[in-house]
């Protein structure tokens, strides 16, 4: 392996220079229920026995135990953000600066995983030393490359400013394996931080039993977990109007169109405005050639007019797709791109 004195500063240069202008910054979910200003952190260890098989996995991929730690990371990030190319900060070595690392979830296989996050690592750790933070402020970049810091070598580390999550492996005497995750309180809550370490802990146990597996097939989720939002998030059995949503909501306008029928932020509309500005947009999407069950992205925060934006596009025929406004620009293009949507509100 060369060293940094080795390489050529150009050659270190242009490496970062591609990851900066790729872009593609991932975020995760914001799931504190009680938001707070401070940090916490969750830790969850793996056995002996655990850690004894994945090493196996790395000696038959021909790579180090890190590349299985980051390959599951990769996993469980892209499963968070709903996407298959992800860019998670990397510590390369003990207390140093997190770079940016980026990986892909599309190879098939855990096995293939396994591999491809090697193969990063391999072109990330010449060029570790590199100052990127001077790169990126020449560059004019002022947008943070990564959110989620992942630190295989367990050593002691701060969140920086525009970390949510540092999620960091250190091996114990006995040969057990300790992740430990430090996380924002006003963007994750104990829960989910124990939900999360779980999904970590659910791809290693994965990888171990059967390399060969398909990933994309795999579910993350523990058993209560996935009933709680199967079942327990569905509410009562009851028997539903042969009506579409739209439909039920013009009956409450003719029933009572001078009511209220939502408030918000010191704004409130009746069913009669609601109805009107919903039936203004549809007629608007239609005009601009929406066809039946066309895709109508909708970006905006959850408000007034995002309730007659929804409206109007059932009452215009088309499909609803909500976005995000606080996403990424990229990220948001590409959703837009994968959806084959022409039309956004």
């Amino acid at each position: 392996m060369n060293t940094p004195m080795d390489l050529p500063i150009d050659a270190a240069r242009e490496f970062w220079r591609g990851v900066l202008a790729a872009g593609g910054l991932t975020t995760i979910p914001r799931w504190a229920q009680e938001s707070g200003p401070g940090l916490s952190e969750h830790a969850v260890t793996l056995s002996g026995e655990l850690v004894a098989r994945l090493r196996e996995r790395a000696t038959e991929s021909g790579a180090p135990l890190s590349s299985v730690l980051l390959a599951a990371h990769a996993k469980v990030l892209a499963a968070l953000a709903g996407e298959r190319d992800v860019v998670t900060g990397y510590v390369a070595s003990p207390g140093g600066r997190p770079v940016p690392c980026r990986l892909t979830t599309e190879p098939d296989s855990w096995r293939t995983l396994v591999k491809e996050a090697h193969w990063v690592e391999s072109e990330l750790l010449p060029y570790q030393h590199f100052p990127v933070d001077d790169l990126r402020r020449e560059l004019g970049l002022a947008e943070a490359p990564f959110e989620v810091v992942f630190d295989p070598t367990g050593g002691p580390g701060d969140l920086p400013e525009d970390t949510v999550l540092r999620v960091s492996a250190a091996e114990g005497h006995d040969g057990q394996l300790t992740l430990r995750l430090s996380y924002r309180r006003e963007v994750l809550d104990a829960e989910a931080a124990a939900r999360i370490a779980g999904y970590h802990l659910t791809a290693l146990t994965l990888i171990a039993a059967d390399p060969g597996a398909d990933h994309t097939a795999a579910d993350l989720l523990a058993g209560d977990e996935l009933a709680f939002q199967l079942d327990g998030l569905a509410g009562p059995d009851r028997e539903l109007p042969d009506c579409r949503p739209h439909e039920l909501f013009e009956q409450r306008v003719a029933a009572h169109p001078d009511r209220v029928a939502a408030v918000h932020a010191g704004r409130e509309w009746t069913y009669r405005e609601l109805n009107s500005r919903a039936n203004q947009l549809a007629q608007a999407l239609l005009s601009r050639g929406l066809r039946r069950e066309g895709v109508v992205a909708v970006v905006t925060e959850r408000n007034l007019d995002w309730m007659a934006a929804v409206l109007a596009v059932f009452k215009a025929g088309g499909v609803y797709l909500p976005i995000e406004p606080h996403f990424p620009s990229d990220r948001i293009a590409t959703t837009l791109r994968r959806a084959g949507c022409q039309l956004v509100l």
